[in-house]
This record gives structure tokens, sequence and C-alpha cells, in this order.
């Protein structure tokens, strides 16, 4: 009866890693499991968390996958700091990215992961990215029975460049054709509301600018670097690495790198933990990579790849440098305007203080003939006042004093060039 009535104690929690229960006790002293089941269901891990991918193998055809992070490290061999490029709750700029097995595309709304055999598409509901699905699978169904001189990579990697320079640049005629009406409108009248709408565009303009230049550099520092063009051809790495005899790359991978023993403390990641075959296959694509500035460069055969996805490059290059110089030609747009709106600013400024300084002349002079006349209206004894007419020769005099002053005043202006002549 003393053993039932004993509290629930802490210790008495079974902490199994293997079955990750939470227990507490409820008011009768009974424990109560809050998680059950390995990982605790119901709590989200951190990072870890499924998104749906869009897959397009070289048929055409797609399929929709919930995958997560760790698997797709695994199966595209990408570290975590690739794949945070991908994710939608970050924002990167536009970036593309040749790896040992993949391709990382992060351009605009169009995230996905290129491999040799498939596209795997950051699923979403934004316009370029159903526009891109559809459109690769409609040109891989057309060209099937099509021999094309492009690989399937470059063939997707083409399709991303093009629809987002179409995008950026269809958004930069709509800015255009916004903003030079309201640009014209501003140069004839100046108001507040107009000035906020040019204000307003401006900011459009400038984020806009720096995600084309984005783009624009990216594609620049792809053409610059001959190494990071033939990292891209994953075609070809893949044909070398099927044809290359399994023993040859035995003792090549023992040769380049040797046997490392890793500690049994050492932390493992996603990525490493791989088959046999898929370290082999690794070791062989590091040979390659290491050796490609070597006597696979010399090749004739890498040479034209190169060149072939430098010539792909180059045309895109164009066409987002035209959207550039666009964009740049409208901010000189903008920029002549506020040139003029602040050269009729200060035209209406000078205008002002022109009519200030006749306006305090006048008051100057209106002041001496008011001073005269109010010494005379004063009540003193004075002979003056024996003559009926000698108030207004005194207010003769004063007014044709007053009017010399007042015109010495504007030719002396017009002397020092305060006014126009």
């Amino acid at each position: 009866m003393e053993a039932s009535q004993t509290p629930y104690r802490p210790n008495s929690i079974n902490t199994s890693a293997s079955s990750h229960n939470i227990v507490r006790c409820n008011a009768d002293g009974h424990a109560i499991n809050l998680f059950q089941g390995p990982g605790f269901p119901g709590r989200k891990k951190r990072g870890h968390g499924s998104r749906s991918w869009i897959e397009i193998d070289q048929n055409g055809n797609s399929k929709t996958l919930e995958l997560d992070k760790a698997a797709l490290m695994r199966y595209c061999s990408l570290p975590a700091r690739d794949l945070r490029l991908l994710d939608p709750l970050f924002i990167y700029p536009s970036t593309i990215l040749g790896r040992e097995k993949a391709i990382v595309v992060n351009l605009e709304q169009i995230r996905c992961i290129i491999t040799a055999e498939e596209v795997i598409l950051m699923n979403s509901l934004d316009g370029c990215v159903v526009q891109y699905k559809s459109e690769l699978c409609k040109r891989l169904q057309n060209n099937k029975d099509q021999a094309d001189d492009l690989p399937f990579e470059f063939r997707a990697l083409e399709l991303a460049l093009e629809l987002t320079c179409m995008s950026l640049d269809a958004q930069v005629k709509e800015l255009e054709m916004e903003i030079y009406p309201v640009l014209d409108e501003l140069a004839s009248s100046i108001s507040t509301l107009n000035l906020e709408r040019v204000r307003r565009f401006k900011g459009h303009l400038l984020a806009l600018t720096q995600r084309v230049q984005k783009v624009r550099d990216e594609i620049e520092h792809l053409m610059d670097d001959d190494g990071d063009m033939a990292e891209m051809y994953l075609t070809e790495k893949k044909q070398r690495m099927e044809a290359y005899p399994w023993n040859d790359l035995h003792s090549l991978s023992n040769v380049s790198g040797g046997t490392r023993v890793l500690p049994a403390s050492a932390p493992v990641s996603p990525v490493e933990s791989i088959s046999g075959s898929q370290r082999l296959q690794r070791a062989f694509s590091t040979i390659m990579n290491s050796s490609k500035h070597g006597s696979f460069t010399g090749s004739s055969n890498n040479g034209e790849n190169i060149e072939q996805l430098e010539m792909l490059l180059e045309a895109y290059f164009v066409f987002i440098d035209n959207t550039l110089n666009k964009l740049l030609s409208l901010k000189e747009y903008i920029d002549d305007t506020e040139d003029l709106i602040n050269i009729k600013l200060g035209n209406v400024q000078n205008q002002l203080i022109q009519f200030e300084l006749l306006l305090t002349a006048a008051t100057f002079v209106a002041t001496i003939f008011a001073a005269v006349t109010g010494v005379f209206g004063m009540n003193f004894t004075a002979t003056i006042f024996d003559y009926p007419s000698a108030f207004n020769w005194v207010l003769v005099i004063t007014g044709v004093i007053c009017g010399f002053l007042y015109f010495s005043f504007l030719l002396y202006f017009r002397h020092k060039k305060v006014f126009p002549s």
C-alpha cells in the first residue's frame, strides 16, 4: 500500500536513446508519455523538414517528390551550404555553381539542381517555375528522337537562363512604360504627387538593377573561368566514370590520395555516409578534376565542350547586358530629369529672391515717406502750418525723392546683374 502511494520520481523516466520517450506525472502520480517513438513525432526537426520537389528526367517526364535536405545531399553529393541557396526562406543573389555531380542554379525564382540525368526543381506556384517545368518537358519530349549538340544539363541550364533573362527584360520594359510618362509629366509640372511617384519608381529601378547586375556578373564569372565551365560538363564526367575500369579506378584512388583511416570519434556527415562504390566514384571525380587542366584539357573534345558552353553563356551575357544598358539609360534619364527639376527650382528661387529685393526696396522707400508724413502729422507748432498748400508741397517733394531713390535701387541691382538686363 505504501509503494502504491509513493510519488513519482524523475529518475524512473526511461531515457533510452532509441525510444526518445518523454514522460511526466499527472495529478494521480501516474506517468504520461508526451512524445512516443523515435525522433519525437509531431515535433518538427530543425533543418530536416521535407519539401516538395519536381523531378524532370531526360525524356521530359515529371513527377513530384517529397525530399528532405539530407536525402538531397546524399543523392547529389552537395554540401549543406549549396542547398541553402535553394531554400525559399533565405534570400540569396543569383548564383550558378558547378559541383561534382550537379549544377546548383539559383536564378530569381528558378531554383533547381541539374544533374546529368534529371532536373530537381523547387516546387512553387510562381509563374516562372511553372513555365520552366512545362517548357523543359515540352522541349525534351520534342527533341527525344532528334540529335542535339547540347547535353542534357546544358539544355536545362539554357532554359533557366533564357526564362530569367526574358523575365528581367519584361520587367524592365514594363518599368520603362510606367516611368517615362511620369518623368515627362514631372518635367512639365512639378508637384508633390509626381515627385512621390518618381521616388517610388526609382527605388524599384535600383532594386531591379542590382538583380540584373548580379545575373550578369555570375555569367561573366563563369565565362572567365575555364575550370568552372569544365566542371559543369556532367555528361562527359559520367561517361568517363562509366567507361573507366573499376580496378584501375581503385588503384588510381589509392595512388592519388592514399587510404585514409578516420578515427572512431570523427563526426560523419550525411554526404560522407555513402557506399564503397560511391567513394570510388568520388575518388575518380577528384582525379578528373585535378587533371582537367592537364591531359584532359589538352584534348580537343574538352576544348570544344568548354567553347560550346562559353558560346551559350556569351549569348545570354549579351542579352542581359543589353537589359542592364536599358536600366542604366533609364537611370540617366531620371538623373537628367532631376537636374532639369533642380534648374527649374533654382530659377523659381532666383525669381523669388528678385521679388523679395524689389519688395524690400519698396518697403524701405515707403517707410521714408511714412516717416515724413508721420512727423508732419504730429501736434506741434510750426510756421509752415500757416500756409494751407505747404503740406501738399511737402508730400509731392517727398514722393519724388522716394521715387528717385527706388529707381536708384533698380539701377544698382541691374548694374550688379542681380536682375537680368
